[in-house]
């Protein structure tokens, strides 16, 4: 059989395959995420992932024979806009799971909103504990790495490189940036680090320069910060124009510094490290022919959000299949220690509190470029269960 022969016969497999699933009703996902504002970065690599698994699993047939149909809304990073959004999406257009939520708070209002309607939904970006926590709900789930994973990955970091630092805390004053600002505070001072003082800026702020003076006063040899987006960009040209990274680490939470906001942040990001559920130097077959796919549609590389967004499609697919339906009850006991791979390598959502675990990564920024310098075992990184709604 000739070589153009066989591309033929392939193409012709997988246009029917595709063609077969579009003509059975759809599986909607709806996906409520940030496309304008200070987090539009992030919620472009939400879509970017998630379009991307979509393409790939109706290429192949769909769902159970059914195609995937995303349905975007710009939640604004907003939790009130988010939570109009999800309503309308789940009484209106009727779609079976949702994601995409960005804002921590959105992703626990969100929640609420999901239980009412009786619908699952995941988060693939936000951090706060309490998601998978105090506030967990039976109808949310997190594939991505909660704030308590990037710290115990970033605190083995501290613990060799910056022994007994000295670390001054700046984060976003909503439910993420206070929850890995404390997330962090506990893995670092367990692992002999002092704490030099703590601020929280509005989100979207304008000037950081008004908490230089605590920070100067401090003396701190590590800095942690968890703001992300635009706000990122601001905060570090702000700290290198003072002055003020000439003898201070920065390290931060996984979304501080990615691949969408490395550019507009320039030598300012040199040295930062991170803990992270992936990076896109990860060294695997199956994480080469990802960010190759990835690059390929967006002229750029996918970060930890891209990723696990294009992971949840596949976790969404495995479930509905094992639970042979899109059921609410059966597909989340289809979720329960469900097993499913992904660019990051395997992942495993725990039954008690819906919290994915996976390997963790330290990462620093070394000549405008993430590179790999540890990393942790997902079961040495997850904590315990502290899920005791349901």
């Amino acid at each position: 059989m000739t070589r153009l022969m066989t591309l033929s016969i392939a193409a012709l497999l997988s246009t029917t395959a595709l063609c077969a699933a579009q003509g059975k009703d759809p599986i909607k996902i709806g996906v409520v995420t940030p496309l304008s504002g200070t987090y539009a970065g992030i919620g472009q690599q939400v879509k970017w992932g998630l379009e991307l698994a979509t393409q790939e699993v109706n290429a192949g047939g769909g769902i159970m024979g059914r195609p995937i149909e995303l349905i975007f809304e710009d939640e604004e990073a907003n939790p009130a806009v988010a939570v109009q959004k999800a309503d309308k999406l789940f009484q209106v257009n009727k779609v079976d799971f949702l994601t995409g939520t960005v804002n921590s708070g959105s992703t626990l209002a969100v929640g609420q909103v999901a239980e009412r309607a009786g619908k699952l939904m995941a988060t693939t970006v936000s951090f706060a504990d309490s998601i998978t926590g105090d506030r967990c709900s039976p109808n949310v789930y997190r594939v991505n790495a909660r704030a308590g994973q990037q710290s115990a990955a970033l605190a083995v970091w501290l613990s060799k490189d910056k022994p007994k630092a000295k670390v001054f805390y700046l984060g976003p004053d909503y439910e993420m940036g206070r929850s890995t600002v404390a997330a962090f505070k506990s893995s670092a001072e367990k692992v002999g680090a002092e704490t030099g003082g703590e601020v929280f800026a509005p989100l979207d702020s304008k000037d950081y320069t008004q908490y230089f003076g605590q920070l100067r006063a401090a003396r701190p040899q590590v800095l942690y910060t968890s703001v992300a987006g635009n706000d990122t960009v601001r905060l570090f040209t702000q700290l290198a124009e003072f002055g003020l990274l000439n003898n201070l680490t920065v390290v931060g939470a996984s979304g501080t510094v990615t691949a969408q906001n490395i550019g507009a942040i320039g030598k300012a990001a040199e040295g930062f490290v991170t803990g992270v559920g992936y990076s896109a130097e990860i060294d695997t077959p199956e994480n080469k022919k990802f960010v190759a796919a990835f690059r390929a549609a967006n002229k750029t590389d996918p970060d930890l959000y891209g990723a696990d967004s294009y992971g949840l499609i596949y976790a969404y697919k495995a479930a509905v299949e094992k639970a042979k339906s899109t059921d609410t009850d059966k597909v989340r006991a289809a979720f329960s220690d469900l097993k499913w791979s992904t660019p990051q390598g395997e992942k495993t959502l725990r039954a008690g509190d819906h919290q994915a675990v996976q390997t963790m990564y330290v990462v620093r920024v070394t000549n405008g470029k993430f590179q790999i310098t540890g990393q942790v075992k997902g079961e040495d990184a997850v904590g315990p269960d502290n899920c005791k709604r349901f």
